[in-house]
């Protein structure tokens, strides 16, 4: 028999790093709220991300330097593309819109969508974690991008060029101040860039918890079950979840994460949401140590210092939510990553897959649903949410309360597609 909870103000799906620094806005500014999930808050992308605040990877994916070599990518069973073969049928409506998201009048507006948020994202994490009581959660130190010489450095003009154009800090070193910075790096490496600010969360999972704790501690209320049913209603919207219980809300705020889609089908708003599966190898005897992040653009890989060793990742698979994990994906980040690193060990490691919610246009979905007054949704932020998910929230929590959005929240809206 089906039992109803009491009627709850807001109700926020998915505690992740999005939804539970949404959650954690929406109570400070007087909401009753509930966090939903499945799972135990932080337990998906937000466990295993690359714990960089990557203020700098704000670079359409759907650019044409980017496109033109995928169906090379793909012939490449070690390329930093992977799609699964069973999985290209489904693939194409969404690798449509991807294309589509390519002309030069769209990649400039995306490109600006994107710097709007990253502009910000630095300034307002660390205001959140200050909040936290966890400013020591972020590293004092940025990233590294590494070029083994002149033309890797020209392939990868166009991100600097744009970093350039919006004013976002950088500066290009040669290879002995490289060295100085970070002596465990291979002579190999002749050039790199700076990115100060891309600074690093010493452990993203910590970071979500501590959200959670605090969201807690100020009366909010978590509650657990998978969503199996949503019913807008006149006044309140019903959501069934596996327990058989049935929770009211006022307002519905939906940031599943890459499962969102399934969630925004159900109220018949259908998002072309894919998951990129990411993959990382945590190593907590590595032999070495690391001042700051590095990434290869190259060879499509970072390693960032984390709490107690470092944490290896890239590449991206597209293969659906329900593929079991090819770990080998892992494997080939951590070989890259000993091209960069020779005396890398790889002791006490642990490898992890996690689902990426991607958009064919890079940016999120920032908006009020389209069909279902006080309906809510958070998603689709790729390789950025644990960048953006102070932002998200703050911007969330305006537009949710009936503030002005500090920000023009039009690029980000969900009928874009």
């Amino acid at each position: 028999m089906t039992t109803y909870s009491r009627p709850q103000h807001t109700l926020v799906i998915g505690s992740g790093i999005i939804g539970s620094a949404i959650a954690y806005e929406l109570i400070k500014r007087g909401r009753r709220v509930t966090l939903l999930d499945r799972d135990e808050p932080g337990r998906g992308a937000s466990f295993g991300n690359m714990a960089s605040i990557a203020v700098t990877e704000f670079l359409p994916a759907s650019r044409p330097s980017v496109w033109r070599q995928i169906p090379g990518w793909m012939m490449d069973p070690e390329g930093p593309i992977r799609v699964r073969p069973g999985y290209m049928p489904r693939l194409v409506p969404w690798f449509l819109r991807f294309l589509m998201a390519s002309r030069p009048s769209k990649l400039r507006a995306l490109e600006a969508g994107g710097a709007a948020l990253c502009a910000r994202a630095l300034a307002d994490t660390e205001a959140l974690l200050s909040e936290l009581g966890a400013g020591d959660e972020l590293t004092p130190t940025g990233c590294l991008s590494l070029y083994s010489d002149e033309a890797e450095f020209r392939a990868d003009r166009d991100h600097i060029e744009l970093l350039e154009r919006f004013g976002f800090d950088h500066e290009v070193i040669g290879a002995e101040r490289l060295r100085e910075l970070e002596p465990a790096l291979t002579p190999a490496i002749g050039k790199a860039v700076v990115f100060p600010d891309n600074r690093s969360l010493r452990d993203p999972h910590r970071y979500v918890t501590r959200i959670v704790q605090r969201f807690a501690e100020m009366g909010g209320q978590l509650a657990s079950g998978e969503v199996v049913g949503i019913r807008p209603q006149e006044q309140i919207t019903e959501v069934q979840i596996t327990t058989g219980e049935t929770l009211l809300a006022d307002e519905l705020v939906l940031c599943a994460g890459a499962y969102t889609g399934r969630l925004s089908a159900m109220l018949g708003e259908p998002i072309p949401l894919e998951t990129e599966r990411g993959y990382h190898t945590q190593i907590m005897a590595p032999g070495i140590s690391l001042a700051h992040s590095i990434i290869w653009p190259s060879r499509a890989f970072m390693v960032t210092p984390t709490a107690g060793g470092i944490r290896v990742g890239g590449t991206v698979e597209m293969a659906g939510l329900e593929a079991a994990p090819d770990f080998n994906r892992a494997k080939i980040t951590v070989r890259r990553a000993r091209e960069a690193l020779p005396d890398l060990r790889v002791e006490e490691a642990t490898e992890w897959m996690g689902h990426r919610p991607a958009l064919p246009d890079t940016v999120p979905i920032l908006s009020a649903s389209e069909k279902v007054r006080r309906v809510y949704y958070a998603t689709g932020h790729g390789h950025l949410g644990v960048t953006n998910a102070a932002t998200t929230a703050k911007l969330m929590g305006q537009l949710i309360t009936g503030d002005r959005p500090e920000i023009d929240l039009h690029p980000y809206r969900i009928n874009r597609f």
